[in-house]
């Protein structure tokens, strides 16, 4: 039984799918709207599920790649656990339709749409087009979880009004400055793989020189924009989260711009991984304090 959730959580990259999920969840919150606790569970669950879909699919095509890498190599169609066959992308496109239509049940249209880019935007755009074939394969991918968090606020925007807001836009626009140091991070820690499986991350095809500012810059414009939201209504709690998990971020950067090793490099990645958890901590504080008073 174990054995199977663990399955399953891998080939859906729940992990992954979580933070998709959160980032639709802080849409929501941050839409001004009014959406009942149910209707966010619901479309939450949808936004997961699409996420789970593509994730599923990236899985599935990369089966081949996964096997090159040693953090990847024990994935269940990499390692031949589930073999491959037609009716796996299928399946995933069953999974798709039905998060879709769960979104568009309590979300609307727009808000479904933007679900269906972000999975399609992981699933072809970066899996399928990007990933092996470009140095922008997670700029532009991560796109995903920007459409997400659009999607939230498009699910609860209230009935007058510009259909989403700004800060859910500010929010959106730092997650996508936020995914590429978050994966070069990554890369730079594990440049060996990425390069023994043919994935041009910018650690594996330039030289420190490079790649390390690039890093130190994207987060620099990351921490600023984060800031934004404070200037249309968020309040003191999301401010100290952001400037705690921010400069945090920050510093990280700034010392894997000095010194290229691996413990600096997943240092860093832990670092996007604290600052992602603390903007959402933040937003969800934000509005509980403003619901209370």
């Amino acid at each position: 039984m174990l054995t199977a959730m663990s399955m399953t959580a891998s080939i859906l990259k729940l992990r992954i799918g979580s933070f998709v999920a959160l980032a639709a969840l802080v849409g929501v919150l941050t839409a001004g709207g009014a959406m009942g606790w149910v209707e966010t569970v619901v479309f939450t669950i949808a936004v997961l599920g699409a996420s789970g879909a593509a994730g599923a699919f990236n899985h599935y095509y990369e089966r081949d790649t996964d096997r090159l890498m040693a953090r990847t190599f024990n994935r269940p169609f990499a390692s031949k656990t589930l073999k491959a066959g037609a009716i796996w992308p299928v399946t995933f496109a069953a999974l798709l339709a039905g998060s879709l239509f769960m979104g568009w049940s309590v979300g609307g249209t727009l808000a479904t749409v933007l679900v269906f880019l972000g999975a399609a935007t992981y699933a072809f755009v970066y899996t399928v087009w990007l990933k092996r074939r470009s140095v922008w394969n997670v700029v532009i991918g991560g796109a995903a979880g920007s459409f997400a968090l659009l999607a939230g606020a498009a699910a609860a925007a209230p009935d007058f009004g510009p259909v989403i807001g700004p800060v859910p836009i500010f929010l959106a626009a730092s997650l996508f400055l936020w995914t590429p140091p978050h994966f070069w991070a990554l890369a730079a820690a594990k440049s060996e793989d990425y390069r023994r499986a043919g994935v041009p991350m910018l650690p594996v095809v330039t030289d420190h020189s490079v790649w390390g500012p690039v890093i130190f810059i994207h987060v620099l414009f990351l921490v600023l924009l984060s800031l934004g939201p404070l200037f249309y209504g968020l309040g003191p709690v999301y401010g100290i989260c952001a400037v705690i998990g921010g400069g945090n971020f920050l510093i990280k950067s700034w010392l894997l711009m000095r010194e290229d090793n691996r413990k600096t490099a997943m240092a860093t990645f832990f670092a996007s991984l604290l600052q992602f958890a603390l903007l959402g901590l933040g937003v969800f504080a934000d509005r509980a304090v403003a619901w209370a008073f």
